[in-house]
Parts: structure tokens; sequence; C-alpha cells
């Protein structure tokens, strides 16, 4: 599969992680507890610094273990490369079921429960709040579970172990960017969200029809012609550069 297709489908996944109904809507409440700031400071930009610094340590945390799920996909996948190509179908079928799931189509039940890692009392300083971070990548939502899931197989088809970090690193930057951009303009973003909320389910299904397709491309081995159709239309520059 091309690199740069696949970095692409990693951070849009990532951002479709972050606009997913079970973590948007929880932002304003994940930084006002790894910040131990009130909604109103945060709104007001007190201690800009402090917020930052903790918005980084809280997504190095998630990133950390995202990276690692990543890696040890990979290293699996490159221990079963006999067999890829059933890998990749396999895998292929996996992604659509869970897009079906996102959809609507049908619901699995497993997916349905929330097995987030709950932390009643946060640490005390930084390293708490990159613990809070960790706990946070640790968990199995019900919505981000699905999106994560289909990137951890996606990552079981590369070729190395370090693609499958690269892939996960990618995907966890969708999720963090946003993630810092709200920390830094939660007043921007309380206000966008306001209106944003009700297409909240549509973007569940978004994701799960990017899912679907993206499935199908895998368990056809149609991903290689898709990249190679899309890499006419990359310019050299870029192309040198990746």
């Amino acid at each position: 599969m091309s690199g740069s297709v696949g970095l692409l489908v990693a951070f849009m996944a990532g951002i479709l992680s972050f606009l997913s109904p079970c973590v948007l809507p929880l932002v304003p409440s994940y930084l006002s507890f790894v910040t131990g700031m009130s909604l109103e400071d945060l709104q007001q930009g007190v201690d800009r610094r402090a917020t930052l610094i903790h918005s980084l340590l809280f997504v190095a945390g998630f990133s950390m273990i995202f990276i690692t799920l990543g890696a040890s996909a990979s290293f699996l996948g490159v221990f079963l490369r006999y067999y890829e190509v059933w890998i990749a179908r396999i895998g292929g079928v996996v992604i659509i079921i869970l897009g079906l799931h996102l959809t609507g189509v049908f619901r699995i039940a497993p997916l349905m429960r929330e097995r987030r890692v709950q932390v009643k009392d946060k640490p005390a300083g930084y390293v708490g709040t990159l613990g809070v971070g960790a706990a946070f990548g640790a968990g199995w939502t019900p919505c981000i579970g699905p999106v994560l899931g289909a990137i951890l197989t996606l990552a079981g088809t590369q070729e190395s172990v370090w693609s499958g970090v690269i892939l996960l690193t990618v995907y966890s930057a969708g999720l963090a960017i946003p993630f810092l951009i709200s920390a830094l303009a939660l007043d921007f973003f309380l206000n966008t969200f306001s209106r944003f909320r009700r297409l909240l389910p549509i973007v569940e299904k978004a994701s799960g029809v990017m899912l679907i397709i993206l499935g199908l491309l895998l368990a056809t081995g149609s991903f290689t012609i898709l990249s190679t159709y899309l890499v006419r239309f990359t310019p050299d520059w870029v192309l040198q550069r990746i």
C-alpha cells in the first residue's frame, strides 16, 4: 500500500475520532480535569502556558499507547508475512464490519459497552497528566474503538514495524492537533461545538462509510491500484520528500 495514501487515511481517521460523539463533547471536561482549572478560567485564557503543557502531555500519553499498539500490530503482520494476502483480505472484512457497526446497519454488543479506564483523581503534576493521557489511550470506547481498530488492522498489513509506528503516529496527530487547538481557543471551541452538536450522528456515519470503503479496497487488493492512480496528481517536490 502506498505510504502517502495510508498516512492520509490515518490522519483523517484521527480527525474523525476527535469528532466522534464520545470524544468531542468531553473535550472541555478533559481539559478542565488535566489542567485543574475551571471552564471559566480556560475560556478567559488564564495561564495559557500551563494549559498548553498539560495538553501536550495529555496527547503524548494517548499517543504513546496508540503508537505501541501500532508497533505490535505491525510486528505481528511482519511475522505472518507469508500469509499477507489473507491477512489483508480478512483485515478488510473486519474493517467493513466495523464500518457497518458505525453506520448503524447493525450493532456489535461488545462495542456498545464502554470500557474506558476510569481515573477519579488525577495524580498531581505533569506526570499525572501524562498518565491520564495514557489511560485515555488504553480505553476502548464505543466510538473511537472501531476507527482505531481499523487503523490497527491496516498497520498489521504494513511491510515493517516502523511503517506501523508511523501510521499510528499520524493517526495520533489527527486526534491530537484539534485537541490542542481546542485547548488554546476553548471559547471558540464551545461556540462552534454548540452549532456542530447536531451533526455528530452524521460524522459517526461518515466514519463508518470511510471504513467500509477502506475495507473493500483492502479486501480486494485495490489499494495499490488507487495509490498508483493518486500518485499522478502528487507534485514532484512532494514525492521527493516522502
